[in-house]
C-alpha cells in the first residue's frame, strides 16, 4: 500500500514518503510556455508525504524531485492528453506550473491532488503509536489523482514480484513506449497511452521481465481504459467492483489503485506478503498476523483504515527480518 515494501528502506518506501529538498523554488522560472496556478490549502500539506505514493521507485521516469524543492510529475488526462506538472510551495501558498496539451486539466485537479477532498479530522487514533505518528505528520494528506490507468498499470507490474523487478519493468516500458515529457522537465517521460499499452508485443513484455499473466491483465485493462477511468468518479465499493471485473485484478490491486486514483481513506490492502505482519507487530507484537487478524486490529479505524495503515508504516516499527529476502528474478534474460 502506498508504495512497495523494501526491507532496506522499510517505512520510507512502504509508507509512501518521498524526501523533497528544502530548497525554495522560484515560480515562473522553470521555462516559458507554462500555465500557472496558485492555491492556498486550508491546512498544512507535506508534498513528500502527499505525493510520495505516486512515485514508483527512485528512478521513476514519471516523477522527480529537484533541489529547489519542486515535485515534478507527468501524466495523461482522462482524454489521453500528455502533460508535465511542477508543484512547489512557499510558505502557505502552493504554486503549480504545467506544460503540454493536458496542462489545463492537471492544474484544475491540483487541489484534489494535494488532498483538498481529504478530511484528516475524521481520523481518531486508537493506539499510542498511531497517535504519535499522526501528531508528528500534520501535513499528511491522501492524494486523489482522478486517474486510474496510471496507477493500475504499475500496480499490476508489482503483483507477486520484488519492488526492484517491478520498478525496473516500469522504467523500461515507460521509456520505450512513452514519450518525452512536454516542457523543461528534468529527463521525464509520459506513460504510454492506453492503446499503446494494449499493443506492446509479447517479446517486449518478456524483455522487461513481465510474465504473461501480468502483461495480459494490463492489456485487458487498457482495452477498456474508458471504463477503468470512470471508476475515478465512483464510490469506492463500486469502483472496486469495476476494476475487479477485469480478470487478473483482485482486491490487492484494486485497493492499491484506488488509494491513489480515488484518495480512498479506507482502501486497506489485503493479500499482501508483508503488511499484515507489520500491522500486527506494531499494534499487538505479533509478526505472524494474517489478513483476518489485521482487519480485526484495524476495525476501530473503519472508514480510515488506509490512513491508519500508512501512519503505522511511517512510524517505522517493523519486525526484524528472520528469513532470506525474496529472490529477484529476470525472465528477460531467459
Amino acid at each position: 500500500m502506498a508504495g512497495r515494501f523494501d526491507p532496506l528502506t522499510r517505512a520510507a518506501v512502504r509508507g509512501g514518503r518521498t524526501d523533497v529538498p528544502a530548497g525554495r523554488a522560484a515560480a515562473g522560472t522553470a521555462g516559458s510556455g507554462a500555465r500557472e496556478r496558485r492555491w492556498t490549502p486550508g491546512g498544512p500539506v507535506d508534498l513528500g508525504l502527499t505525493l510520495g505514493p505516486l512515485r514508483r521507485g527512485p528512478a521513476d521516469p514519471t516523477f522527480r524531485t529537484t533541489p529547489d524543492g519542486s515535485v515534478w510529475r507527468t501524466g495523461r488526462s482522462p482524454q489521453g492528453l500528455p502533460a508535465t506538472l511542477r508543484v512547489s510551495r512557499t510558505g502557505t501558498e502552493v504554486t503549480a506550473e504545467a506544460w503540454g496539451p493536458g496542462a489545463d486539466w492537471f492544474l484544475e485537479q491540483l487541489p484534489a491532488l494535494l488532498g483538498a477532498g481529504d478530511d484528516p479530522a475524521a481520523f481518531v487514533p486508537r493506539h499510542r503509536l498511531v497517535h504519535e505518528s499522526h501528531r508528528s505528520r500534520p501535513g499528511l494528506r491522501l492524494t486523489r489523482t482522478g486517474l486510474v490507468l496510471e496507477s493500475l498499470v504499475p500496480t499490476v507490474l508489482e503483483q507477486k514480484v520484488t519492488a526492484d523487478e517491478a520498478y525496473r519493468a516500469w522504467r523500461r516500458l515507460v521509456r520505450q513506449y512513452g514519450e518525452p515529457a512536454p516542457g523543461p522537465s528534468p529527463d521525464l517521460y509520459v506513460l504510454p497511452a492506453a492503446r499503446t499499452w494494449a499493443m506492446i508485443p509479447s517479446w517486449d513484455w518478456h524483455k522487461a521481465g513481465v510474465d504473461d499473466k501480468r502483461s495480459a491483465t494490463i492489456v485487458r485493462a487498457a482495452r477498456v481504459a474508458n471504463r477503468m477511468e470512470e471508476a475515478a468518479a465512483m464510490d469506492p465499493p463500486e469502483a472496486a467492483r469495476r476494476l475487479e471485473a477485469v480478470p487478473g485484478i483482485g482486491p490487492w490491486t484494486s485497493a492499491e489503485t484506488l488509494q491513489r486514483s480515488n484518495g480512498d481513506p479506507d482502501a486497506i490492502t489485503t493479500g499482501d506478503l508483508h503488511l499484515p505482519g507489520i500491522i500486527g507487530y506494531a499494534l499487538a507484537g505479533d509478526r505472524d498476523t494474517d489478513d483476518a487478524a489485521m482487519l480485526e486490529l484495524l476495525a476501530p479505524y473503519a472508514g480510515q483504515r488506509h490512513r491508519a495503515a500508512r501512519l503505522i508504516l511511517l512510524a517505522g516499527r517493523t519486525p526484524p527480518r528472520r528469513a532470506p529476502r525474496m529472490p529477484r528474478g529476470d525472465i528477460g534474460r531467459l
